[in-house]
């Protein structure tokens, strides 16, 4: 497996500025403002570039989540029990969660994915990629072992060979699984180099005495497992999750690929530095999308070395924050793909002053 997952880090390449260069030409062409529409324009550059084609296609949209249960719930980090996310994502797949809700106005097709999670839930629309059910608490040694943490990283990237498969042009990155928010901070802490209580949120949504609770928890994670700052996949295994670890996994299949994947909030966040760590080119093929409420947030958008289109304070997962960027691109595509130029109505283009 080890063997394979570095063939797959060690063929990812670069974007190639010309076609991004030529989208951008194409944008400053369009009746209106240079860069009228921001980030937006460069996102769609940004697509063409990774797909290789000038009318950076949009078309087809999935959302990936990643369903998977931590051994950490046993501390007493969390509102509910490892059984919440056996309901999600069986409502994922029944099409009555939240970015169900919100990925059918868009077209949108939800993809809910087994990772791990504590209970088996046997459902038709569900791919089965656990690696085992749930793992190890790590608040009191290892979450993973390390083969194990390198067979949910190639199913990540495994699910991108699928979908493109499919023909889908582009992957939000969604998750589901109490108590993930834990194993985040964890990582997030680690990552940055901060202590717990800078980068621990409430997640779901805990008081105040449960968010010291928390810390704590992962100030002993982080102390018992010590893992090496400088090695992602010693991250993962220790303190992470597989549904992180299968969400490095899309990043790092979204550049061998060269499909995009959007970023999530703040548990996406982390797996995306983690594919980045591992190989420093997989960022190029990454969107992110919004900024949720966690505190690691700003810090690991600064190590990403990329800012979100949207800020809308959400903490609620299943990738909805990845799906919102959705309705914002196509209406980008559209003025891309249908906008008068400036030579339709006979006016000399803006220039760049």
């Amino acid at each position: 497996m080890e063997i394979r997952l570095n063939e797959v880090l060690t063929n990812i390449k670069p974007l190639d500025g010309t076609i991004y260069r030529q989208c951008a030409q194409k944008w400053n062409g369009i009746a209106k403002p240079l860069h009228g529409l921001g980030k937006l324009e460069d996102i769609i550059c940004q697509v063409g570039a990774v797909r290789q084609d000038v009318s950076a296609p949009l078309e087809k949209k999935c959302v990936i989540i990643l369903c998977a249960d931590n051994g950490v719930v046993e501390e007493g980090i969390s509102q509910t029990d490892e059984s919440v996310t056996a309901i999600v994502a069986r409502n994922l797949a029944e099409g009555i969660s939240t970015v169900n809700l919100m990925s059918a106005g868009e077209h949108v097709t939800v993809i809910p994915v087994d990772m791990g999670m504590k209970e088996e839930v046997f459902h038709e629309k569900i791919h089965n990629k656990c690696v085992r059910r749930g793992t190890h608490n790590i608040a009191r040694g290892p979450a993973m072992a390390r083969e194990e943490c390198i067979e949910a990283l190639l199913h990540g990237i495994d699910m991108v060979r699928d979908v493109k498969e499919q023909g889908f042009d582009v992957i939000a990155s969604g998750e589901m699984g109490i108590g993930n928010t834990t194993t985040t901070s964890a990582l997030a802490s680690v990552l940055l180099g901060m202590p717990a209580a800078a980068v621990t949120g409430t997640g779901a949504g805990l008081s105040q005495e449960g968010l010291k609770r928390k810390i704590e928890v992962v100030e002993r994670a982080v102390r018992v497992n010590a893992p090496d700052r400088t090695s992602p996949v010693d991250m993962l295994s220790k303190l992470g999750g597989f549904d992180i670890a299968g969400m490095t996994g899309l990043f790092l299949g979204g550049a061998y690929y060269r499909i995009p994947v959007i970023v999530d909030g703040v548990i996406s966040l982390v797996a995306a530095n983690l594919a980045k760590m591992m190989c420093k080119d997989a960022a190029d093929y990454m969107i992110c999308s919004h900024g949720s409420r966690e505190p690691a947030c700003a810090g690991l958008f600064e190590m990403l070395g990329k800012e979100p289109v949207i800020q809308a304070g959400m903490a609620l997962g299943e990738g909805t924050g990845a799906v919102l960027l959705f309705p914002l691109l196509d209406m980008a595509k559209r003025i891309y793909d249908r906008n008068i130029t400036f030579d339709d109505i006979c006016m000399d283009a803006y220039k760049p002053l």
